[in-house]
């Protein structure tokens, strides 16, 4: 089992998990990831208003989608092992603060300059907030059986919040202007701050030996330049491109002398030893793979209910609502399910699951057939909330208690870089496999040919711009080769999801539920504080 450290407890403080407290602290755990959640996808649906009203160039729109994104991914190493030597609640009160502030600037921010320093400073506070709440989980809830269930409670809410962002955007788009999808943070904030300072509880890991400042930000700059590049990438530059080669380059460099500077030093910024464990190692590479599959995946089957079947974005998110429901019936599961089949069975079946799935979703068509699509999603949904459940469960479980902020990061990380890099590799699958498909369309012209060939939405633009016979003839191409493309990246994906089956063969058979002895933690009681008082006023 992990390794672990002991604290001191101060008076008038109950130990970490001690009464119901450490329940009302998995409520407002969740709350906060529920917003972070919701702040990575709420802004995709408001994109063509901001557009009408700031009219951002082609550079700074890019950079207003994926800037939260970036900085929150490259972040997390930062915060989450900042959190384990100072206190990860106190980085995640401040985390509270910095998402607020930066929520109203976004909101009435009249530039695009100024709504991409806001969605900066979101990412900013993303980063505080999610390893911190993780971490915390990993203290407050010593016992393994109930931090399972704990775990399985807020991958749940991570479900929730990611589904629920475009269709909450969607409503508030129809009623207010843009600036609503950023304003609605603000009122949550101002509650889960002095609720949050109330009730969260403080701890710290091993304070031994100074805080690696020039690791971390090592660590925050090669993460930048990977997850730079690979959004480059997967945007459709071209690899040789040194805007994508550049920060490639430079991140992996940097990253490479982070780790040689970590396997140095004698109080490592990150304990690298963790990855000697099989199943810590294992756990972060399952998360990466089943990322990297579903994730490009996700959104090239948006593109196919929008441009295929002509759904609209609100039929688009309800007809993908199934897959969410899915994940959350398994997170709210994966506590009994891993008790009974143990991490081994548990993520081998997720991966077989979620392989079953997108084999299923290979019979779509350019017709709507909605027992597949939903039989698919569900399928989908459930299969990959199992594998990250356990994947999740297991990495934690491992890693030291007094690592838990740098262990939580470490999975966040993978969990964002698995996202980009599936985007960037299954939106190349894609592309090559549609863009054939256009080349010779009887009456289109060559020029004409090879821009439709970027993506389905620029062809039916060039098509409708066509009109007649061979507008309606280029039209049928794109929807042709698109179904082909996703077909062929469906069985790439398949082939990533096997392949994680395969290596979650590394992982512990059975899930191991000795008692353990965790780093202390103050959960505030104010009640048992007040009684004291009253006791020794009566005493008096």
């Amino acid at each position: 089992m992990s390794g672990t450290t002991t604290a001191a407890v101060r008076p008038n403080h109950r130990a970490a998990g001690a009464g119901a407290n450490r329940w009302v602290v998995l409520v407002v755990l969740c709350v906060s990831l529920l917003l972070v959640a919701l702040d990575a996808t709420v802004l995709h649906v408001a994109v063509p208003a901001v557009t009408e009203d700031l009219k951002p160039g082609a550079m700074e729109l890019l950079w207003i989608v994926d800037v939260y994104p970036l900085v929150c991914a490259s972040l997390l190493i930062l915060f989450g092992t900042l959190g384990d030597r100072i206190g990860r609640r106190r980085v995640l009160l401040l985390g509270y603060g910095l998402f607020g502030v930066a929520s109203a600037l976004a909101a009435f921010a009249q530039t695009a300059e100024t709504l991409i320093l806001a969605r900066a400073l979101l990412g900013v506070g993303g980063a505080m907030i999610m390893p911190a709440t993780l971490s915390l989980l990993r203290q407050v809830f010593p016992d393994r059986r109930e931090r399972a269930l704990a775990i399985g409670i807020w991958s749940a809410v991570a479900a929730v919040g990611a589904a629920v962002g475009p269709l909450l955007g969607g409503f508030l788009l129809e009623h207010f202007w843009w600036g609503a999808v950023f304003l609605v943070n603000i009122p949550l904030m101002l509650v889960s701050l002095p609720v949050g300072r109330i009730l969260l509880p403080e701890s710290r890991g091993d304070r031994s030996g100074p805080w690696d400042v020039l690791g971390a930000l090592m660590a925050a700059g090669g993460l930048f330049g990977v997850v730079l590049g690979v959004q480059r990438l997967g945007g459709g530059e071209a690899p040789a491109s040194p805007f994508t080669l550049l920060p490639l380059l430079t991140g992996a460099a940097l990253l490479f002398l982070f780790v040689r500077r970590q396997r140095r030093l004698p109080h490592p910024l990150v304990d690298l030893r963790m990855f000697r464990r099989p199943a810590f190692s294992t756990s972060v590479g399952c998360i990466v793979l089943a990322m990297l599959a579903l994730v490009g995946l996700e959104l090239i089957a948006a593109q196919y209910l929008q441009l295929v079947l002509g759904l609209s974005p609100l039929q688009t998110g309800l007809r993908l609502l199934p897959l969410t429901i899915a994940a959350m019936a398994a997170g709210l599961a994966g506590a009994r399910m891993l008790r009974r089949f143990g991490p081994r069975r548990m993520v081998c079946a997720g991966f077989l699951l979620t392989t079953a799935a997108v084999l299923t979703l290979t019979a779509m068509g350019g017709g709507d057939n909605v027992p597949l699509l939903l039989s698919g999603f569900v399928l989908l949904g459930f299969g990959l909330e199992t594998t990250l459940f356990g994947a999740y469960e297991s990495m934690l479980s491992e890693a030291p208690a007094d690592q838990a902020g740098g262990a939580a990061a470490i999975g966040e990380t993978s969990y964002q870089l698995g996202a980009g890099i599936g985007i960037a590799l299954l939106g190349s699958v894609m592309n090559a496999a549609y863009a054939p498909g256009l080349r010779s369309v009887p009456g289109v012209p060559e020029h004409a040919s090879h821009r439709a060939g970027h993506s389905i939405g620029e062809a039916y633009d060039i098509a409708g711009r066509l009109g007649g016979d061979t507008g309606a003839a280029l039209r049928r191409a794109a929807r042709d080769s698109f179904v082909h493309g996703l077909h062929v990246t469906l069985l790439v994906s398949a082939g990533l999801l096997l392949l994680g089956s395969v290596i979650a063969l590394r992982l512990p058979r059975i899930m191991h539920c000795a008692a353990e002895s965790t780093a202390a933690v103050e959960l505030p009681a104010p009640r048992e504080v007040a009684e004291s008082r009253v006791s020794a006023g009566q005493t008096a």
